[in-house]
């Protein structure tokens, strides 16, 4: 239904219509969202939008899966025991409903001219992960570490035989990253919860030896926060 608000949000924001709404993963529902608004955007691999989800103007901040430059942005969103207004959103959206979201932002994107590519994180890193995988071109050198709850709840993503897959409790991602040991002279993309994420980057710079310019990072939640945008 039109609100007082439609001109407003439709000057700053883009627009579209969920068109397919499945499971990927066990906890993760893949959303591909249609408009004309959303044809020949600048999408850099692993880039994120501003969802505006439930009712009123809460926004939630989503890493785009894939886009079609002909206007399809598709997300996939995480459901989780501590769901939030994002987390309700995802779980209970269908298909026909209009969504209005935000141009892809963020610097946390692929490095195309990197020789070694490394990728450390956990459920909410593996979506921009995903994109990022999937603009490499073959022969591309990939490795990395990625911690699920379970099994089930691995993306698939590009590449994934090249990564270490963790099931969480069996050993941290610092542990994890330490024994692979890649060697500097790549790009180190690490993202998921705050302290794990500099712990990290802490392993790769002061133990690998890795220049801090080449580990970029992205923390997107930390306990008891929605969320760190």
């Amino acid at each position: 239904m039109p609100t007082l608000l439609d001109p407003v949000l439709d000057l700053l924001m883009l627009r579209g219509t969920v068109t397919e709404a499945e499971p990927i993963a066990a906890r993760m529902r893949r959303l591909r969202i249609e408009g004309d608004t959303l044809a020949g955007l600048d999408v850099r691999p692993g880039q994120q939008v501003r969802v505006l989800v439930g009712s009123g103007l809460t926004r939630r901040t989503y890493s785009v899966w894939r886009y079609d430059p002909s206007g399809a942005v598709e997300l996939c969103v995480l459901d989780h025991a501590e769901a939030g207004p994002g987390a309700r959103w995802g779980r209970s959206v269908q298909v026909g409903e209009r969504v209005r979201l935000g141009k892809p932002e963020g610097s946390f994107t692929l490095r195309h001219e990197a020789a070694h590519h490394v990728f450390v994180g956990e459920e909410t890193a593996s979506v921009p992960f995903g994109a990022m995988l999937a603009a490499l071109p073959p022969g591309a050198r990939v490795s990395g570490c990625v911690e699920t709850e379970t099994a089930a709840d691995r993306l698939p993503l590009p590449n994934s035989d090249r990564l270490n897959w963790l099931t969480r409790g069996s050993a941290s991602l610092p542990d994890a990253i330490r024994r692979l040991a890649p060697a500097p002279g790549g790009i180190a993309y690490v993202a998921g919860e705050a302290r794990t994420v500099q712990r990290v980057r802490q392993v790769l710079v002061r133990e690998g030896g890795w220049d801090r310019r080449a580990v970029l990072t992205k923390p997107f939640w930390a306990p008891g926060k929605r969320g760190m945008e």
